[in-house]
């Protein structure tokens, strides 16, 4: 294990490919934590956020070779995956629907993320180093592009979904929601040259 926690995550995840369970260990180890607390947020239920992080690494140790290498962010693919999983346990529980039980097809489909639809997020590093800039400029941002921004991050509700819910036109939703990410961004830019 020792072995392990010299490893980055990059190779943490080829090890974890080639299925060494201590790899996976570590990585749960690395990770936990921070995945725990977003998908705490998403559910506010300490038990089944426990469960979801649980399911996570069983989706992680199943689908490894979904993983892309070639973009090898490590952080962008479980932090997606962890919200993928806690927004569809919170959207079944609305619905009083049953967990699917271990459903690949339905992991692929719903859970896994696609390249194509990632929004890139900060990196593991910057969330660390300016974890208090992020709450910061959040809460900088007016109380309606705030809410817009945790629908759609937390809830995991679609821009038409947000519109529907806050009975406003879908262009408005959109501007906030892109306003907020321009915020968020320029601020989080402006701390990186300002700490590079």
């Amino acid at each position: 294990m020792a072995e392990n926690n010299k490893l980055s995550d990059s190779e943490l995840m080829l090890k974890v490919a080639g299925y060494d369970s201590k790899a996976l260990e570590q990585l749960y180890d690395r990770y936990s934590p921070i995945l725990y607390t977003l998908i705490n947020r998403i559910l506010n239920d300490k038990k089944i956020a426990e469960e979801v992080l649980s399911d996570v690494f069983v989706i992680i140790w199943k689908k490894i070779d979904q993983f892309e290498f070639k973009t090898n962010n490590v952080y962008t693919w479980l932090v997606t995956i962890a919200r993928n999983k806690a927004i569809n346990t919170l959207k079944r529980k609305k619905l009083n629907m049953a967990p699917k039980e271990d459903d690949e097809k339905y992991d692929d489909e719903t859970i896994l993320p696609k390249l194509s639809t990632l929004i890139t997020p900060l990196n593991l590093e910057q969330i660390l180093n300016n974890g208090d800039k992020v709450k910061e400029t959040i809460n900088s941002l007016t109380e309606a592009q705030r809410y817009v921004l945790e629908l759609s991050y937390y809830e995991g509700l679609n821009e038409n979904e947000i519109a529907k819910k806050l009975k406003i036109p879908l262009p408005t939703v959109k501007s906030k929601l892109l306003l907020a990410l321009g915020i968020l961004q320029q601020k989080l830019e402006t701390e990186e040259v300002k700490n590079g």
